[in-house]
């Protein structure tokens, strides 16, 4: 080669490298280091590291975030939110097994579900393939139950390791694709189906969707399936109120619907347990001028509603705590979108949440109602 070539080769390659650095320097420098929530300066969530060995930081979390006295009670000065797992795509539907000390969650665009042990904090594979589960969960008998999109269905694992398919088509139809699932008391399973599994290869297996969006039961004596409601655009995240009185849904629909308002709905359960009615909002998303979209949800033993929230960015992303009235009660920031929150620990007061490429958790005076 021509040294002169070369020469100039080098020279080239160094003044790009500079340029770069420069640009990168540049976008560095003006990266937000605080953000404004509630008339009150924060430190920004991406300025913080949550590497092993990342500097700690300083109590109280600056990332807990009070908006109403009574979130004074449920959030721990001593306690930070920590990073327990990460390298995932979509990380999703978190579960807690009380006999098994561990929760489970789902990596939907791996189609493989993970597990974390509480007793050493291990992180591994539980199962793959996972017919690209999205939410999960455990009925009353420790079974696990999960919406499978590349299926279509809700299945539930059985002790002796086989899969039972509890649901997979409508009135002769196929699911749109299975979201988030909850067992009730008298152990009948609810779940919603918005679609967003069939919409892309990413998640399932793309295809057209054959149904309205809607929410269904399954009886656990019978196993009849019934739509219980579909006046909501894209029913996503749900839970029940601790008494079982009432079914909170998270409605995504905005997503595809432009009409569909950024909001949580609430139903009355009625008829023994076996439907709903008058449907309503809960609560809109809109915080300080900014709405993005609540999508798991789960209640604590107080009828507080713990939501995960995200799509806005930073100072929104996270988990925001609705008290039963509706007034959001405080926030978690998190440095990424959260998709799904689920309580566990044996004292059930450890509040864990999926979000996008990461798993979080954080200790909170908040008791998770139910048992999954």
């Amino acid at each position: 080669m021509n040294l002169q070539n070369r020469s100039r080769r080098d020279w080239i390659k160094s003044a790009a490298a500079g340029s770069v650095a420069a640009v990168v320097g540049s976008s560095l420098a003006k990266a937000q280091e605080t953000v404004k929530i509630n008339g009150k300066v924060v430190p920004s969530t991406s300025t913080r590291d949550y590497r092993a060995g990342a500097l700690p930081v300083r109590y109280p979390d600056p990332h807990i975030i009070g908006l109403d006295k009574r979130f004074d009670s449920m959030k721990i000065g001593n306690t930070p939110i920590t990073r327990i797992a990460h390298g995932f795509l979509w990380a999703e539907g978190p579960a807690w097994n009380g006999v098994g000390k561990y929760l489970m969650w789902s990596d939907i665009p791996r189609d493989r579900q993970n597990r974390w042990l509480e007793d050493d904090g291990h992180v591994s594979q539980f199962r793959s393939p996972a017919g690209y589960s999205n939410g999960n969960t455990f009925d009353r008998e420790g079974r696990q139950i999960s919406c499978e999109h590349g299926s279509r269905s809700v299945v539930r694992y059985e002790y002796n390791g086989t899969v039972t398919v509890l649901a997979d088509k409508f009135e002769g139809k196929p699911f749109n694709a299975p979201n988030d699932v909850v067992v009730a008391p008298d152990g009948a399973i609810w779940f919603t189906d918005p679609g967003y599994g069939s919409l892309m290869h990413y998640e399932g297996n793309k295809g057209p969707l054959e149904i309205k969006e809607a929410i269904y039961r399954i009886d656990a004596k019978t196993s009849k399936l019934t739509k219980v409601a579909d006046d909501i655009y894209k029913p996503n995240g749900l839970c029940f109120s601790p008494d079982y009185k009432r079914l909170y849904v998270a409605d995504t629909g905005s997503s595809h619907y432009p009409k569909a308002p950024k909001e949580i709905k609430v139903w009355d359960v009625t008829q023994n347990g076996t439907a709903l009615a008058n449907g309503r909002t809960f609560v809109s998303t809109e915080f300080e001028g900014r709405a993005g979209l609540a999508d798991g949800i789960r209640a604590d033993k107080d009828g507080n509603i713990w939501a995960s929230a995200g799509w806005v960015g930073d100072g929104y992303d996270g988990v925001h705590c609705f008290a039963p009235d509706g007034t959001r009660l405080g926030l978690i920031l998190l440095p990424e979108i959260c998709s799904n929150v689920a309580f566990g620990g044996r004292k059930r007061n450890i509040l864990f949440m999926t979000a996008s490429t990461s798993v979080y958790m954080v200790y909170t005076e908040a008791i998770g109602a139910g048992y999954a």
